[in-house]
């Protein structure tokens, strides 16, 4: 079904976004993994790519970034990131902010982001 181009959407998690839509989601370096699993299959064989994650790592770092520094699940495959506190388009000109969380700012969102971020003109919040 995957690899067959049969499915329109795929959701999952994330470690590290950049702007261009680029995902890191398998593997932190010097952490044992099993695998990178059928994540890269998942990113390459579906027209839409939505990833869930924290807006920032434990460490208060940023998780949305102009470049990821994690290895690649997939290049220019994500189209749309939640986080607890914003839902962020990626568009040709970088992060688009399309909704905010009840109680966050737009300028939370953007000093807690590792890139630019544009707020859209029809963004909820």
């Amino acid at each position: 079904m995957i690899r067959g181009g049969h499915i329109d959407l795929a959701i999952l998690g994330a470690m590290q976004v950049s702007e261009r839509g680029d995902l890191a989601n398998w593997m932190i370096p010097g952490k044992r993994v099993k695998g990178m699993g059928g994540a890269m299959d998942l990113v390459a064989g579906v027209r839409r790519v939505v990833a869930l994650m924290e807006h920032t790592a434990s460490d208060g770092g940023a998780k949305l970034l102009r470049e990821c520094t994690l290895p690649l699940t997939g290049q220019g495959v994500v189209h749309r990131v939640i986080t607890e506190l914003c839902v962020v388009d990626v568009t040709p000109a970088g992060f688009e902010v399309a909704e905010l969380a009840e109680g966050v700012t737009r300028e939370m969102v953007a000093e807690r982001t590792g890139a630019a971020v544009r707020f859209s003109e029809k963004m909820k919040g």
